[in-house]
This record gives structure tokens, C-alpha cells and sequence, in this order.
């Protein structure tokens, strides 16, 4: 049975799912856990333009304001879905389409539980996976854990591709 306090974080978080002042908030995942009479409560949130430091300090008050009304220990964690953002509903596997993941299975698949490759997005009940061997459904129910796959190099190729472009407009070449 739920608790007071649970209640309470639960609607928050859907009123700030909800909240247009927050510039479109997705809550990608809640955790509630008891642990020696202790709430522990952690909520990651992503958005588009990503999500920082001050935004995660917002959503932290907010929801502390609501449960600090109740009279029950508790503590919140408040952090961004961060650059390997985990693909927790099935809309995320279609919105993510052309990035690189990594997913992980409970069952082995082609011999391997860790596939690497670019999302296509769900076919039916399967995730599809671009790799280098070519196209690899992965059924949803053997998904254990999925994440976009953050790739520094592209960022360092993206700036440095920026900068010869600039510098050629810049210097007149």
C-alpha cells in the first residue's frame, strides 16, 4: 500500500510533467524505496535542449515543498537523464530512431546479451537494431536495459568540421 508521502511524490510529478512553465519536462523514471523507515525517493528528467544543474534544483524544491507538508522522513535525488539517456517506454525507441545505443538482453541473442548499433525504431513487439552485420530485431520483452550510446568523437568531429567552416569565411579563403 502506498504511503502518504509516496502519493504525494506521485503527484507531484505528474503535475510537473504537466507544468508548460517547465519547457516540456518528461519524467523518464521514478524509483521509491523504503529502507529503514526512510522514503527514498529519485526521479530522472530529460527535456528537449537537455536538462541542468538550476532546472534539477527546481524540480528538487518543488517536490520537497509537497512532501515537507507531511510529517515523514524521507530523502530526493533529482538528476538529468544525461548524454546515455536510458529507453524506458516503448515511444523512446521510435523518438530516438538514428542514434546509437546499447541494449542489453535478458536472453542471448545471436550468441551475445550486449548489442551495439543504430536505433531504427519498433517493428511490431521488436526493437530494431542497425549493426554491423545488419539488421537485428531485439524482442521487447527480453530488453533488459536500454540506453542511447554517447559518443564524444562526434561532438570533437562536429567542432572540428564548425571551425574549418568558420575559419574559411572568416579569413576570406
Amino acid at each position: 500500500m502506498l504511503s502518504d508521502l509516496q502519493i504525494a511524490f506521485e503527484r507531484e510529478l505528474d503535475a510537473i510533467a504537466h507544468d508548460g512553465a517547465l519547457g516540456g519536462i518528461e519524467i523518464v523514471q521514478q524509483r521509491v524505496r523504503v529502507a529503514r523507515g526512510t522514503s527514498e525517493f529519485r526521479v530522472t528528467v530529460d527535456r528537449v535542449g537537455g536538462v541542468d544543474l538550476a532546472l534539477c534544483e527546481r524540480i528538487a524544491a518543488r517536490i520537497n515543498a509537497r512532501l515537507e507538508e507531511l510529517d515523514a522522513p524521507y530523502s530526493l535525488e533529482v538528476e538529468s537523464a544525461g548524454l546515455n539517456r536510458p529507453l524506458v517506454r516503448p515511444a523512446d525507441y521510435g523518438r530516438f530512431a538514428g542514434q546509437k545505443v546499447r541494449v542489453v538482453t535478458s536472453l542471448a541473442i545471436n550468441g551475445e546479451k550486449t548489442h551495439r548499433g543504430t536505433l531504427r525504431g519498433l517493428r511490431g513487439e521488436a526493437v530494431i537494431l542497425e549493426t554491423e552485420r545488419g539488421e537485428l530485431p531485439l524482442p521487447m520483452a527480453t530488453i533488459k536495459s536500454a540506453n542511447l550510446e554517447y559518443d564524444p568523437r562526434t561532438d570533437f568531429q562536429r567542432d572540428k568540421l564548425q571551425r574549418k567552416t568558420h575559419g574559411s569565411n572568416r579569413h576570406g579563403n
